[in-house]
């Protein structure tokens, strides 16, 4: 299996994936609520990462543009978005990933971030790719549902065109039919062939895109044994996990996200599993 090259987010709380690094958290809520729920389950996080020497960088979205229905909540925006996202990146020590969805975004996004993160329904939008590439930052794309791992070759390309090669693909489940995702674990030893770190998304893995009508369903139950399976694989480099502190509650993907409570549990698993499958 190819090794991948190591990926660093740089600055003075680096992180890296790929190599020989630790198993990578990319972990937070889908979309910012509030700035307090944002800070408090970023607090959480930080003391849980410290506390048992995770590699960690901070998930949320200051926008979700893709969304069941018109009246969905959506977030902050982009403004109010990226200074909370920016704000807890300097409290914390942190690195931090969002969302992109326009090329004008990359630029200023990557001002307040770590971590462009390309969704997987734009994974092949060019304009995209190239000005995320452009701004120097890691880039984190999401495979699109209805693509084969292969095809990723020409999304690699793209962004390569930049000079950027920091880069990290993530698998996310593909779809075969209406409002139902499948992981299928081959991926994450076809990505890794094009040498770059391999992230699972766990939670929008079981995902179930609009089965509430006017948002999207999920089966939050089954993600830690597909993060399990994933990092079984000796190709994974790093998991991708929404959390929140009540799932119930949150007003995105709170069908598909991890209760915050059985994080530390897990992750202890997929370190294990980890050491075992790459021979550590």
């Amino acid at each position: 299996m190819v090794k991948a090259k190591v990926v660093s987010t740089g600055g003075k709380f680096a992180v890296k994936a790929g190599g020989n690094n630790p198993l990578l958290l990319m972990a937070g809520p889908c979309v910012i609520e509030s700035r307090d729920k944002c800070f408090k389950l970023a607090e959480k996080l930080k003391k849980f990462a410290v506390k048992n020497n995770v590699s960690y960088i901070f998930k949320a979205s200051f926008d979700k543009a893709n969304r069941s229905s018109v009246e969905a909540f959506r977030g902050p925006g982009i403004e109010e978005g990226l200074e909370i996202l920016g704000e807890i990146r300097n409290t914390f020590d942190m690195p931090v990933v969002t969302d992109i969805h326009e090329p004008w975004q990359a630029d200023i996004a990557a001002k307040y971030v770590d971590v462009l993160q390309i969704p997987a329904f734009l994974c092949r939008q060019t304009d995209l790719l190239i000005a995320a590439g452009e701004t120097g930052c890691v880039v984190n794309v999401k495979k699109m549902q209805c693509m084969a791992a292969e095809d990723m070759a020409q999304v690699v390309k793209k962004i390569e065109s930049t000079g950027n090669k920091r880069i990290m693909l993530t698998e996310r489940g593909a779809s075969f039919g209406y409002r139902n995702l499948v992981a299928d674990m081959r991926n994450m030893m076809i990505l890794k062939e094009f040498g770059y770190p391999v992230i699972f998304d766990a939670t929008h893995s079981v995902q179930r895109p609009g089965a509430l009508g006017t948002g999207s369903g999920g089966d939050g139950k089954w993600a830690p044994a597909l993060a399990r399976a994933a990092v079984a694989t000796g190709a994974c480099d790093g998991v991708f996990i929404e959390t929140y502190e009540n799932p119930a509650e949150a007003l995105s993907d709170g069908a598909n996200a991890l209760a915050f409570k059985a994080l530390p549990e897990l992750w202890n698993q997929l370190v294990a599993i980890d050491a075992i499958a790459k021979g550590k």
